[in-house]
Parts: structure tokens; sequence; C-alpha cells
């Protein structure tokens, strides 16, 4: 079946998109997260299209086979949702329903706000849509004497890539892997605190060692694809999208308090570490407060944070039914 998908390249909002694509029908974009790709929705491309859609996925501004700018402030939502609507435009689709997972999903939801006359569906994975809060987002996040939070980490230049690009291969096993509803699962009362806060003295990594065994969603042959993107193009720019976090903030001001009016649909692991982030408790039992329209919102038990690669069965057939609904 991945022979038969298509690969293609399109001018979206300045920079040159690599997307593939498979199948005919009514459009479905869907963006990836970090540290991801196109692949990572390689399941759901082969199961959409073969349920009569036209199943986009691209390699998003910063990875792949897409152009990655230099400069930092080149990756906020703004840029990237525009990114998404200019290859609706390149493909010549009025309209798409777009779905994203992790750092995609804030895409795929922020795209269902500000377009609603291009974007007739939206489907969330892991990250649900989170109204814009009353501060700036990092002068919020956990940190301790000991630990930050992970998205702190990130935001100095050059201190995860040289973390991550020592051993590409060790890092994305460690990530998939650790970040996976099959990892062990963290001991209450762990001095270390929750896996989502990274060690002042160690790093990304010190949490997530490279683990004995791939679980059994993930083939070698999967794992060697993502690391030989990684290794020809580095993290920076997936990284560059976390140092946006509180730019996007003040850029997203004028949708304060505004509510995603399209139908939509939430799906995500409890095993996700997202859903564990603080305030998520509140957030996901009263998402359809933000989300008047949405459909649904499904858990997936004992499904980890890569939702659509752990568990690509269930959610190939929640999202087309979803779509068949629409």
């Amino acid at each position: 079946m991945m022979a038969e998908m298509k690969h293609g390249t399109v001018e979206t909002n300045g920079i040159r998109m690599h997307y593939v694509e498979h199948g005919t029908g009514p459009l479905v974009v869907m963006c990836h997260g970090f540290p991801e790709s196109w692949y990572s929705w390689r399941h759901q491309l082969e199961a959409l299209g073969e349920a009569g859609f036209h199943a986009v996925a691209p390699d998003m501004r910063g990875y792949g086979n897409t152009d990655r700018p230099a400069d930092i402030d080149q990756y906020t939502l703004l840029h990237l949702t525009g990114d998404v609507v200019g290859l609706l435009d390149a493909l010549g689709a009025e309209s798409a329903v777009i779905a994203g997972h992790d750092w995609g999903a804030p895409v795929a939801w922020l795209a269902a706000l500000l377009r609603p006359d291009r974007f007739r569906g939206v489907i969330g994975l892991s990250v649900p849509y989170r109204p814009r809060g009353k501060v700036r987002p990092t002068t919020v996040m956990p940190q301790t004497d000991d630990a930050v939070f992970y998205q702190l980490y990130f935001q100095t230049p050059g201190v995860a890539e040289a973390e991550f690009e020592q051993d590409v291969r060790s890092s994305i096993r460690g990530a998939l892997y650790w970040g996976s509803g099959d990892a062990p699962r963290q001991q209450e009362g762990d001095p270390a605190g929750p896996r989502f806060m990274v060690p002042r003295s160690g790093g990304w990594l010190a949490r997530r060692p490279n683990p004995a065994s791939l679980p059994p969603w993930l083939s070698e042959t999967d794992l060697d694809f993502y690391v030989g993107e990684f290794t020809r193009t580095g993290f920076r720019g997936g990284l560059n999208w976390y140092r946006n976090i509180d730019r996007n903030w003040e850029l997203l001001g004028p949708l304060s308090g505004a509510r995603v009016s399209i139908p939509a649909l939430y799906i995500a692991g409890d095993r996700d570490l997202v859903v564990s982030f603080p305030g998520m408790d509140q957030l996901i039992p009263n998402l359809s407060t933000f989300v008047p329209q949405l459909r649904g919102t499904i858990m997936l038990s004992g499904c980890g944070h890569w939702t659509q690669q752990e568990r690509a069965q269930e959610v190939n057939a929640a999202m087309i039914q979803f779509l068949r609904d629409l």
C-alpha cells in the first residue's frame, strides 16, 4: 500500500511543502506533531484513502522534505495554519476536514477557529482545544529547584538540539517508547516528579533511556524512517514551534474567548502524558463548552501519546465514522 501513495510538493505561504496522499473523494488533511513526520499518519492514509476520501498528510513546516526557515519567529501558529490553508488552495480544494495530533492539533483547532469557511470538520488527537489563557504560557509552566516542564527546557536554542542529535536513533527510540502506553507506569510519589518534567542536571533523555525492544505498534522499518529524516534535517525546525508559545499567545489575543464552531471529534489515550498536564482534568470533561459541536470524546484505554500509531484500527474507525456523519 505504501507504494500506491503519491508524493507531491506545493508552494504555500512562502515555503515549499511536501505531502503524501492516497485516495480520491472529500479532502482530509492530517497534521503531525513532534518529533514526527507525514509518516505518523501512514495507517490513516491507507484507511481513509480506501474508504473513499482524499487523505493528505504533509511534512509540516520545519520537518522532512518541507522547507525549514532559519528564523524562530517563522514558526508561529499563524504561519502553520496559513501553510495548511495554502495547501488547500494548491490542491484546488474549496474545503476539507482537518485532523491534528500533538502540535498538529493546535494547528487544526486554530484552522477550525479562523476558517470555518474552509474547514468543515476538525479532529484533535491527544491535545484538546485550549482556550487562550490570561497570562503568557511559559510564566505558569511547572518548575521546581530540580526540574522544569519539558516545554521550558525546549526554549533555549541549541540545548535540546545538541542532546537529541548526539544519537538520533536512541533519541527517537526513547521518545516513542516512553511516550507510549507500553512504557511502565510511573510509580505514585516518584521523587523525580511527573515524566513531563526534565531534570535540570540531566536533560530530556535522562528519563527516557533507549529501550531494550520496540513496542508492537512500531517496527524497525518505521524507526528507520524517522531516524533517517531527523538525521538529515536535525530537530531545530520542530523545536522552533515550542519557541513561539508566548508569541502565539500574544498574536492570538483577538481570539480570546472564541469558540470552535464546526463539528469536532477529540481522541486521546488515557495513558497520554498530555491528559495529565495541569488543568486537563477540568478542560477535557468540559470541552463542549468551548467546542459546541463536539460530536464525541474518545479515550482509548491503555493508549499513550502516539494515538493514531498505537491504536490505528480504533482511530481509523472513529475518523471514518465522523467523516461519514458530516
